[in-house]
């Protein structure tokens, strides 16, 4: 949990991964865009498709988890030039914390400006329904509080500052633009705005747990996101998430709910188009919309 050193994750493994991905591609991306599982169709939508198997990508973590493909995308989505991770990296699988967000800082030196990341949750508010779409405005980090966070160690001036501030991690011109796209698109009655808070994971939340985090101010939970969020703003990268609410977290020793991976998924696939076509369209405005940009 605490390195001695940064090897594998440090500056210079970063940048040299990204010359070599800057070597094989074309396309400089400003907008990089995460898939959480079952939302990998993101990816997809890119044309002129440059795409590499993490497996193949120098210093890189492979991706164990079903539902994410483990390959990275370049190409131009509606115009604007974009990078795609069908699959991410979770502490649950095992990798150390600085190294599941390694493509973050990747990322930025490649030149990337706005990160947007997407995620499977459980729901917590009591007013969320499986298949919501919620915007994420702040965030409960549980590992942080238990000291995992992925600046520990050594601080690097060239990616950030020692202590960045994270009461503006989520960028809320972005947060606006959502919610007036969501309006135009129709998805007002299942686009909601919230509090996401990340676990270590992989075993689903107890009851007790459930109820604790929804008396903490959590709408809902999942298992990723928010390490990736921390080293984006330590890199000066704005910052835009979503969950998709994929279960409802169970709060009930009656209930006969169990949560299970394979919902998840399935509610990814139901939700998917939609979701899609919000991020789709908030790229576009991204590049074109002084008031965002």
């Amino acid at each position: 949990m605490f390195p001695e050193s940064d090897k594998g994750w440090g500056y210079e493994d970063c940048k040299a991964t990204a010359d070599w991905l800057l070597a094989q591609t074309d396309v400089r991306p400003t907008i990089a865009i995460v898939c959480g599982s079952g939302m990998g169709g993101l990816a997809d939508m890119l044309k002129d498709q440059v795409a590499f198997n993490y497996k193949d990508i120098p210093n890189f973590p492979q991706s164990t988890v079903h539902g994410h493909a483990g390959r990275l995308v370049f190409g131009t989505l509606k115009g604007r030039p974009c990078v795609c991770m069908q699959g991410r990296f979770h502490l649950y699988e095992g990798y150390p914390i600085q190294k599941i967000t390694l493509p973050i800082r990747i990322f930025k030196l490649i030149g990337v400006e706005t990160v947007m990341l997407t995620n499977a949750a459980g729901g917590l508010n009591q007013d969320f329904k499986v298949g919501d779409i919620m915007i994420i405005r702040d965030h409960l980090n549980m590992p942080g509080f238990a000291g995992n966070n992925p600046l520990i160690g050594l601080n690097d001036e060239r990616f950030g500052v020692r202590f960045p501030c994270m009461s503006d991690a989520y960028d809320r011109d972005l947060q606006q633009m959502a919610m007036d796209v969501g309006q135009e698109l129709g998805y007002g009655d299942f686009l909601k705005e919230g509090v996401y808070c990340v676990l270590g994971g992989p075993s689903f939340e107890t009851i007790a747990e459930t109820r604790m985090l929804h008396k903490l101010g959590a709408d809902a939970v999942g298992m990723s996101t928010v390490p990736e969020v921390i080293i984006a703003r330590h890199c000066g990268m704005r910052v835009f998430a979503l969950s998709l609410i994929t279960n409802q977290a169970v709060m009930d020793y009656d209930s006969e709910e169990k949560a299970n991976h394979e919902d998840v998924l399935q509610a990814g696939k139901q939700r998917a188009e939609q979701l899609e076509r919000l991020v789709s369209t908030m790229v576009t405005k991204i590049e074109h919309n002084n008031n965002y940009a």
